[in-house]
Order: structure tokens, then C-alpha cells, then sequence
């Protein structure tokens, strides 16, 4: 018989080792390399001793039509699942305590229920009671919704396959416990082994399953990272505490376009849809002033406008301070250093504080050169064109570069009632009448054309 060999793998980044170790060589995450059981060898000895079926194959040309989806009727949750739920589909939902997950499923639950599909939420967090409280504050009591409280994984499924729903959320998988794992709720055997019962029994079943997950103190769903590659969509609900404001991000989603947000203000009675995201995140916007700039961005498939703040202050420290908010602070440390490499203007001794307003977080390489903006205005101390957009990518030469969808990002601008756009020389624009075009080619150019310097 052969020998079993015991396995060890990283429930970081998923690479095997032969032993144990403090530190995986892969991505260098501590502690995080356990011990698996080995796998089994089937039936017989060898690849002929025993034949599996035939599995049918088929061509790259067949033709088969979209899946189904049902729609919840609140339009920025449709958006961000791709237009709908799909049948059998697995999304999974993370965002850090107390930022509104269970009340936006909720409130989605509520949306199908009333829709005509039959939904059924389960809570390992809360009593029924207190879903209930919460279902009557939002003004949901009416909604057919079908709750319980319940953390066993055996029991919830026989549920699950007994009722046969059209939707389950389960909140939250970090409570769940099956009785085949002996491990704590919330270790990675249990996550894993919850989250893979799940999705198995969304697949077979034919049931739609929400599975709301906790996050770590760095913004990563907690666990092992293989639930992300189990589910089919996986959903971030983010925002500032401070600010009304909640974004649910797509960052993985197998039914629809990867990187779509839904845009929500929490008011009293829950989550408000938000249809126009560009006018609310510019509505606090007044006068122009020095260290403002309004970034065209794209997310998703919808164009945002954004606002770029910047401070610039002369600093006391040895190491002035670089405190970027939004945006990705390597990016920011880059465009510092063309500024001064090749427009010779430094920030030597000076403090730089970057903020996207309304708590919106920015990652694309064409807010460049709003960023380059708003450093440059709040230095100068000089406001840009209040009836000015910017967007476009800076190179390291200084050089800027086109960027995708332009003509969105102008009819958006145009449609808030901006009249001039400043991007690259090269950017091909069609379908934007109306709008004027301030085209630059690099850097030193911008800054003599709209600074007066260079």
C-alpha cells in the first residue's frame, strides 16, 4: 500500500510545502502554512486498474444562450452583480464591522422577496429577533422574507434543500461550523470547508447564495484566500464611517464586468440608492480654490467625477510627511518625482496631503494628472479652471499618455455641467460636441500653459 504523504499548504497565497515552516517562501505571509490531510488514491493501484467515465466534451463554437437572471428592482445592486442574480451563482460579500452589510442584504432580500422569489436569511450572528427589530426599522416588516438562526452547516443545508429557495444569505460564514471538521468557527478548516458546501450545493441546487464574510484589520476577507476562487462573484462594501457615503465594489465576478461599483447614502431609514454618483460626490464643491481638481475617472462601466484635494504646507520634520487618503500612495510618490526631475519643481521640505473626496478611492493611472493638478494648485497657491477637467496618464519621462473611454468621461463632465477638458495630445475624442479640449503633451507644458511656469 503506498505511504500517505502529509501535505502543507499556504492559506495566503495557496503554494505547497514539503514541511512546515513560520514563514511562507512564496509570499512571505507568517504563520499562515498548515497541515492537510493527504489525499486518497482511489480504487486500485496504478491509472489502469480502475476507469472513471468519459467526460463529454464539446466545441469553442457552440451557442448557448445568457444565463437567466432575476432582478432585486434596486438598480445600483443589479449593477454591480452584473445586471441581476444569476441562478445557482455564488457571490460572496465582505466589508470592515458595522459598515452596513446585513443592512443592504437585508434590504436586497427584501427587494427579491417582493419581486416574487422566494429568499430565505439565515444569521449565525443574530437571533431572529434582532433581524426582525432591524427589518422594522427599515420599514421591511411586510416583505415575505423567511428568516433564521442557525449555525450548524448540516442543518442549514437540509433547510436549504428542503425549502429549495430562489436566493439564501448566509451571515456570516466565519460563524458556521461543520461537524466532519474537528476545528474552532472562524479557522480556516471550517471557512473553507462552509464556503465549499455552499457553493457545491448553489451548483447542484440551482439556488442563488450570498455569503457575507468577515475581513482583516488590511481590508482582505478573512480565511483562506481559495474561497475567493470558490465563489463566482465577490463584492466589497466599502466606506468611511465619517461619511454618509457606502460603495459596493465588484472585484471578481464570472456573470459581469470585474470593477463595478453601486454607490449608496446611509440615511435613517438604510441604504438610499444613489442614480447620479458624480453630482453627489461634487456636491459639497464650492468656490474653486487652490489644491482642487476634478478627476473624469471611470469605474466599471460608469463614468465618476471625483474631486482631488491637495495640501501642500512647508514642514518642520526631517522626513516631511507624505499622507495620501484614496489613493494609491506609490503613484503619488512617482508623479512627486517627475514634478521634480522634469519640471524642476521640488517638494523638498514640504508637507503633501492628498485626499479623494466623499471617500471615494481612486486606482486608475488616469488620475495622474488630476494629482499632478491639485499638487501643483495647492503649491502655486493657484486655482485651476473651475469649469475644467482633467484626466491622462504621466509617463516617467514626463510625457502624458491617452486613456481609455474619453468620450464617457466627457459626456459625464459636459452633463455636470463642465465646459473644458485638459488631457494628452494624442487623445482621440469622438462624440463630445460641445466640449472644449485643452491638449498638452507632457508635463512641463501643462504647468507653463496652465501655471504660467515651466
Amino acid at each position: 500500500m503506498a505511504k500517505s504523504v502529509t501535505a502543507f499548504t499556504c492559506t495566503a497565497c495557496g503554494a505547497a510545502h514539503k514541511k512546515w515552516a513560520g514563514r511562507c517562501d512564496a509570499c512571505g505571509a507568517w504563520n499562515t502554512i498548515i497541515e492537510e490531510a493527504p489525499l486518497s488514491q482511489g480504487p486500485g493501484r496504478g491509472l489502469g486498474a480502475a476507469k472513471g467515465r468519459s467526460v463529454p466534451l464539446s466545441g469553442l463554437a457552440t451557442h448557448e444562450p445568457p444565463p437567466p437572471r432575476s432582478q432585486s428592482g434596486m438598480a445600483e445592486l443589479d449593477r454591480v452583480l452584473g445586471g441581476g442574480l444569476v441562478p445557482g451563482s455564488a457571490v460572496l460579500v465582505g466589508g470592515d464591522p458595522g459598515i452596513g452589510k446585513s443592512t443592504l442584504l437585508l434590504q436586497g432580500a427584501a427587494a427579491f422577496a417582493r419581486r416574487g422569489q422566494q429568499a430565505i436569511y439565515i444569521s449565525g450572528e443574530e437571533a431572529s429577533a434582532q433581524v426582525r427589530m432591524r427589518a422594522q426599522r427599515l420599514g421591511l416588516a411586510d416583505a415575505p422574507v423567511r428568516l433564521g438562526a442557525e449555525t450548524n452547516l448540516r442543518d442549514i443545508l437540509t433547510t436549504l434543500d428542503t425549502e429549495r429557495p430562489d436566493l439564501a444569505i448566509i451571515d456570516s460564514v466565519q460563524t458556521l461550523w461543520s461537524d466532519t471538521v474537528e476545528a474552532a468557527p472562524g479557522s480556516v478548516a471550517q471557512v473553507r470547508a462552509a464556503a465549499h458546501e455552499l457553493v457545491t450545493f448553489a451548483k447542484k441546487r440551482g439556488v442563488a447564495i450570498i455569503i457575507v464574510g468577515h475581513v482583516t484589520k488590511d481590508g482582505q476577507i478573512a480565511g483562506p484566500r481559495v474561497v475567493e476562487h470558490m465563489v463566482d462573484t465577490v463584492l466589497y462594501f466599502e466606506g468611511e464611517r465619517g461619511h454618509q457615503f457606502r460603495l459596493l465594489r465588484s472585484v471578481k465576478n464570472r456573470f459581469g464586468p470585474a470593477d463595478e461599483i453601486g454607490v449608496f447614502e446611509m440615511t435613517g431609514a438604510g441604504l438610499a440608492e444613489v442614480a447620479n454618483p458624480s453630482a453627489l460626490f461634487l456636491s459639497e464643491r464650492g468656490q474653486p480654490s487652490p489644491g482642487s481638481a476634478v478627476f473624469a475617472g471611470i469605474e466599471g462601466t460608469r463614468p465618476v467625477l471625483t474631486e482631488v484635494q491637495a495640501l501642500v504646507a512647508p514642514s518642520t520634520l526631517a522626513s516631511p510627511r507624505r499622507t495620501v487618503v484614496g489613493l494609491d500612495s506609490g503613484r503619488v510618490s512617482t508623479i512627486l518625482a517627475v514634478l521634480e526631475a522634469r519640471c524642476g519643481i521640488p517638494f523638498t521640505g514640504l508637507d503633501v496631503f492628498l485626499n479623494v473626496a466623499g471617500g471615494m478611492r481612486v486606482a486608475e493611472p488616469a488620475a495622474d494628472l488630476a494629482i499632478a493638478g491639485a499638487l501643483l494648485s495647492a503649491r502655486e497657491d493657484s486655482a485651476l479652471p473651475a469649469e475644467a477637467v482633467l484626466f491622462g496618464e504621466i509617463s516617467l519621462s514626463g510625457a502624458l499618455r491617452p486613456v481609455s473611454q474619453a468620450e464617457n468621461r466627457l459626456k459625464e463632465a459636459q452633463k455636470l455641467g463642465f465646459s473644458q477638458a485638459i488631457l494628452p495630445e494624442g487623445q482621440k475624442v469622438e462624440g463630445a460636441d460641445g466640449m472644449g479640449t485643452r491638449r498638452i503633451s507632457d508635463l512641463t507644458g501643462f504647468v507653463g500653459e496652465i501655471f504660467g511656469a515651466g
